[in-house]
């Protein structure tokens, strides 16, 4: 897949997509928005067992989505943008793969609502995070009032909403919007490791994991509990869960198929 504003890697079982649109710093149009629902599309989640997010340069991650475009929109147009973007970050989050996000710099407005659209949150140490809509007249669009509080509590999402500020790495860190900080240098390498970390792993089992998280975020103890052991029981139907528990009695190194 060929793109004007995303590079595409791989390494193995692991997929890097790199937004790079560095004049604008890496802010969200309807092209880039575009790339990233046909990409999210057709990622064969076959040959892919966790795929990185990440941002072109060291100053921003994203910076928000693109305030030229959206500056002279209508009621009607406006209502269409916010569905376009609400709908690819839906699909990131619904992956099933696992998505790290491996945040540089600036993650501001649609910046920030990416980010959070990924299952796990790294940054660099001169990363900025924060929700700035409400200083241009608007709210967050791409689902950020949905997961920030999800991820944060309501309080903190509201005080963060509505005052507009940004904050730094380290109380991103604090409030648990991201699960690491590191050296600029240092953050690709840590993204990766994670993920291999994480592609070593039965396949089936990780992405049943996430569709379990995923899916009983909204349901009652009962059901989600239920919903888990159903879940939990479709595991022995794989050759993942075959392989792994005769490797542990064997002490010996599992295979792991993915099947």
């Amino acid at each position: 897949m060929n793109y004007q504003y995303l590079k595409l890697a791989e390494n193995g079982t692991i997929c890097t997509a790199t937004i790079s649109a560095p004049q604008s710093l890496n802010a969200l149009n309807s092209t880039i928005l575009g790339e990233l629902d046909d990409f999210i599309s057709h990622l064969d989640c076959n040959k892919y067992r966790c795929l990185i997010i990440t941002g072109d340069g060291e100053k921003s991650f994203v910076a928000g989505a693109d305030i030229k475009e959206m500056a002279d929109l209508n009621v009607a147009q406006g209502q269409t943008f916010g569905a376009k973007g609400a709908m690819v970050f839906r699909k990131i989050e619904t992956l099933p793969i696992p998505v790290i996000a491996a945040v540089n710099g600036f993650a501001l407005g649609g910046g920030c609502e990416l980010a959070m659209a990924c299952d796990i949150r790294i940054c660099s140490n001169n990363a900025r995070f924060g929700q700035p809509e409400v200083g241009l007249g608007i709210i967050p669009g791409f689902s950020g009032t949905v997961r920030m509080a999800r991820l944060v509590g309501m309080g903190i999402a509201k005080e963060l909403i509505f005052s507009g500020r940004t904050m730094k790495a380290d109380e991103a860190l604090r409030i648990g919007l991201v699960n690491a900080v590191y050296e600029p240098a240092e953050l690709m390498a840590k993204a990766m490791e994670m993920a291999e970390h994480i592609a070593a792993n039965a396949p089936i089992a990780v992405r049943y994991a996430k569709q379990c998280i995923n899916n009983e975020f909204d349901m009652n103890a009962d059901y989600a509990i239920t919903y888990e052991s159903g879940m939990f029981g479709q595991c022995f139907a794989t050759k993942d869960q075959k392989e792994g528990m005769k490797a542990f009695i064997n002490k010996s190194k599992a295979v792991v198929p993915g099947e």
